[in-house]
């Protein structure tokens, strides 16, 4: 039942004691009661084991007395022995969790002696002389000289002692650096010693409690952010998962050399796996609509700073609807939403002239705001009904008068709307899925409002049944089009160009110049108590999140509505040109080999899997004799593993974006690699380096193919690019010269192409499902003519995910976030087939009539295309088939999946 939380704001957990609570001590009606005593910075706790009994917390500053307890009749036989015990004499105690119920502390005034008795004596003597040196640290009149003295009990306590080697996971195991430091929850730190070895992060508490140590194995960890904490750069969070909502360690150091030098430790280790996102490539992202918009708004708030551990930077969350009355919720309604381009003090005119004239006649520092749209109460305010310790420890044992509870989702917005202080923004939770918060399944006891009305469960809009109901319709809002047309301008004043300066003033979005990142320098202030009583009012004020962007934030690119009618479609000659005998890898590659492979290829069998990268794998290309694959994927990285010896022999890193596809030259010599940052890179394999850089788009580039010299490469900037690539005339010059040959223009964001056996025709997928073929022959090697041959408007509004053309290139497969395969005669532009799947499959291989897919789901399947039907489904990967190459033989398959692991496959008949 004990926790952090039943300490005051500020104050540490030292040590604990098993002990008897003695009652009513020499007398018929003595009772004992075991637990534990707790000895902390500002208070003795006193946790009994049975969970009936109520937690004693006895602060220091009511102390009268504290003595070991005397025992002047030791040698009378008949007296009851009570060595080892504590006497406490205090004017005031609270009684917590009585009858394990969460509850406000109960208050017992007046003088009355607490006796406890500790179960190894010798221990008494140091606990009483702590309990008098924190004691005269409560007595001081000022804050400032409490700090002081408390800080100087602990690092005294801290340098007494050092991180527990026996705590290694391995005796094998390399130390790299020790130092001291606290882990941050919400409300309360606790300090302890952190320890950085080859393998692992430890933290271990002064206290042990809530275990005698936390690891942190480094080949886990995804992501590490720098934090500001108390305003101070010296916080550090680790994440092991992909939610940025919940970190798996905070930890603030004492200074900023350590928690710099525990940063580099750790981003040494991990390398460029998991290189931090800029918020420009998120930005990216969103704008193309790879991430939501509820995803985007939890990036930025990790960028700038917002954690779950720190309730005065938690993460922010606008008001999205502004009708909480309707019976029914209108999203095609501009007057459904609030006005994103407005800080919620200005969406009310009456209310902001008055501020603005308050405003104008402030001596400086100026602001317009007296409170915040983010602080502890805030939040605790929605979380209540979840965290309600956390509103105790907040307020001191107290909950809310219960008329300014969280009761009502359209009486909240009203105030936010009206009232003269209050101009709160929302937090993550009303986007997620879980509405625990809005529901008192604890049973407490909230109070009754004016009336009489006893506060439960939040009261929703009559356009919501019920609190998922709430929940799904806000998500629904958050992700609308026209949230998605004008995010933008709330991300402005939140993270962007209007959250300071004379933007800000002109946006009527100023607040107390405290908030502000570099608002106030703490080292500068010597006195100890203004700067407690400073960061105090700080912390529980709330802070402006870290600046992000200082230009205006470009808007969502919403993909354009186009009409369902089939375009014409121009009938063009293909020529025949069979794939040249020199361009074969094997002899004895006959077209009976591959059809008895396609006639087998259910049998194919897994032989190998390997986990090589930190994100989702979008590109593999392997050698000529088949030893060594490449790998591309989203955390950035290009990778070459060995066959033969089962390991990565090199990781490279060219920026810190995504990586798209990969291919490689012929001579092996030379991978080409696309990437989100809008480049194409040449890496050396014999030299281990960039070669060369082609910065050709203007946007992400999504796929590339090469064909004698001619590279082809699709970006979401709406076109594909194809390029003369002549290598370097002398040794000395290794970089490659390109001439771009032609631009083929598109509407919307090419996201893949390919070519056909021949390499007579290249076909490119855009994000609307369109397809378009292109005649890429030349009469000559110098200028090539390249003119469409058909604009294929077929499945519109879907991503298209794949395609491939058929060996007589006259058929082409395709398919797309529609699940469906269809079959295109390439020549008329009508559609052959259709074949309608359960799932999304993101990658594929064909033979004309049997497909080879990867699926969303992560399984293999086996598609009987002129049956229509799956005839096999292999187990594969924990995510969805990302990327697959075949040999040409079609007896060994690799597939990348979005679980970071390859998977080699072998046809076993």
């Amino acid at each position: 039942r004990f926790s952090l939380l039943l300490l005051n704001l500020e104050e540490y957990y030292f040590e604990q004691h098993t002990a008897n609570h003695i009652i009513n001590k020499d007398r018929k009606d003595e009772r004992k009661f075991r637990g534990s005593l707790k000895i902390c910075s500002k208070s003795v706790i006193f946790e009994p084991d049975d969970n009936i009994k109520p937690i004693i917390k006895i602060p220091l500053r009511d102390c009268i007395s504290i003595k070991a307890s005397e025992d002047n009749e030791a040698n009378n036989p008949f007296t009851r022995d009570t060595s080892g015990g504590i006497s406490v004499l205090s004017s005031q105690v609270f009684l917590i969790k009585e009858r394990n119920v969460i509850a406000p502390y109960k208050t017992v005034r007046g003088k009355t002696e607490h006796l406890f008795q500790l179960d190894i004596p010798g221990k008494v003597g140091d606990v009483v002389q702590t309990l008098h040196q924190l004691y005269r640290a409560s007595c001081l009149d000022k804050m400032g000289d409490q700090a002081a003295m408390i800080t100087a009990i602990l690092q005294s306590r801290l340098a007494r002692t050092s991180f527990d080697k026996n705590r290694f996971q391995s005796i094998s195991e390399t130390l790299h650096m020790e130092c001291k430091a606290e882990m941050v929850t919400p409300l309360v730190t606790n300090p302890g010693h952190v320890c950085v070895t080859d393998a692992n992060l430890y933290f271990q508490p002064l206290n042990g409690y809530p275990k005698p140590v936390v690891q942190i194995t480094l080949q886990n960890v995804r992501r590490i952010y720098k934090r500001r904490h108390g305003l101070m750069p010296l916080g550090l969070e680790v994440f092991c998962t992909e939610n940025d909502l919940c970190s798996d360690i905070y930890l603030k150091f004492y200074n900023y050399q350590d928690r710099d030098e525990v940063y580099f430790l750790i981003a040494t280790y991990i390398e460029n796996h998991i290189a931090e996102h800029t918020a420009e490539s998120y930005m990216l992202q969103w704008q193309r609509g790879h991430i939501s918009n509820y995803q985007y708004l939890l990036h930025l708030n990790n960028l700038a700073d917002r954690s779950c551990n720190d309730l005065s930077q938690y993460p922010v969350f606008p008001w999205i609807i502004a009708d909480y009355c309707s019976s029914v919720l209108d999203l095609t309604k501009p007057e459904t939403f609030r006005d994103l381009s407005k800080p919620v003090g200005a969406l009310n005119k009456e209310r902001l002239d008055r501020l603005l004239t308050r405003y104008q006649e402030m001596p400086e520092p100026k602001f317009m705001y007296g409170s915040h749209y983010s602080s502890p109460g805030y939040v605790l305010f929605y979380l209540v009904r979840v965290a309600p310790e956390y509103m105790l420890c907040l307020q001191n044992g107290k909950f809310d008068h219960a008329d300014r509870m969280f009761n009502s989702i359209a009486e909240t917005w009203k105030n936010c709307l009206d009232g003269a202080t209050d101009f709160k923004e929302l937090i993550p939770e009303f986007y997620e899925n879980d509405p625990s918060f809005l529901v008192n399944s604890l049973k407490l006891d909230l109070g009754k409002r004016q009336g009489g009305k006893i506060v439960e469960d939040v009261e929703l809009p009559p356009w919501a049944s019920g609190p998922d109901d709430f929940l799904q319709k806000s998500q629904e809002a958050l992700e609308s089009q026209y949230v998605s047309e004008h995010l933008h301008e709330w991300i402005d004043l939140i993270f962007g160009c209007k959250q300071k300066g004379s933007e800000a003033v002109a946006a009527d979005n100023v607040f107390h110049p405290l908030t502000y990142e570099g608002g106030v320098d703490l080292n500068s202030i010597m006195d100890p108590n203004e700067k407690v009583a400073l960061l105090t009012q700080i912390l529980e004020f709330g802070q402006t999140p870290k600046q992000l962007f200082t230009t205006p934030h470009p808007q969502r690119i919403l993909p354009r509505l186009k009409s369902l009618s089939r375009t014409s479609v121009h009938s063009v000659s293909i020529p025949e040109s069979p794939v040249s005998p020199n361009e074969e890898s094997f002899e004895d590659l006959t077209e009976e080999s591959i059809t008895l492979a396609w006639n087998n290829i259910a049998k194919l069998k897994l032989d190998n899997q390997y986990k090589i990268h930190k994100e989702a794998i979008t590109g593999i290309a392997v050698t000529s004799n088949g030893s060594s694959v490449f790998t591309t994927s989203q955390d950035s990285t290009l990778k070459m593993f060995s066959k033969e010896s089962k390991s990565i022999q090199r990781s490279v890193s060219f920026s810190n974006m995504a990586l798209s596809s990969c291919l490689i030259l012929p001579g092996d010599t030379t991978v080409v690699t696309s990437s989100w940052d809008n480049h194409i890179y040449f890496y050396s394999v014999a030299f281990g380096r960039q070669q060369d850089i082609l910065m050709g788009h203007d946007d992400a580039v999504s796929k590339i193919c090469w064909h004698d010299g001619r590279l082809y490469s699709a970006s979401w900037d709406s076109t594909v690019k194809v390029w003369h690539c002549v290598p370097g005339e002398t040794l000395n010059n290794k970089k490659q010269h390109f001439e771009l040959l032609a631009e083929l223009e598109h509407d919307v964001s090419v996201n893949t192409i390919n070519l056909n056996a021949a390499n007579t025709m290249l076909a490119s997928g855009t994000k609307e499902g369109t397809i378009s073929v292109w005649d890429v022959t030349a009469a000559t090697g110098a200028l090539v003519t390249i003119t469409e041959c058909l604009n294929m408007l077929f499945s519109l509004l879907f991503l298209l995910l794949a395609f491939f053309f058929y060996t007589d290139s006259r058929h082409l497969l395709s398919t797309g976030e529609d699940c469906c395969f269809k079959v295109i005669d390439v020549q008329t532009g009508m559609l052959i087939s259709s074949v309608t799947t359960d799932e999304p499959q993101r990658c594929f291989k064909w033979d004309g009539n049997t497909i080879l897919s990867g699926a969303q789901s992560g399984e293999l399947l086996i598609w009987d295309l002129l049956g229509g039907k799956v005839i096999e489904r292999i187990k594969g990967h924990t995510g969805a088939v990302m990327s697959m190459w075949m040999n040409e033989q079609c007896t060994s398959v690799i597939t990348g999946g979005e679980d970071k692991q390859i998977m080699f496959w072998k046809l076993q008949y």
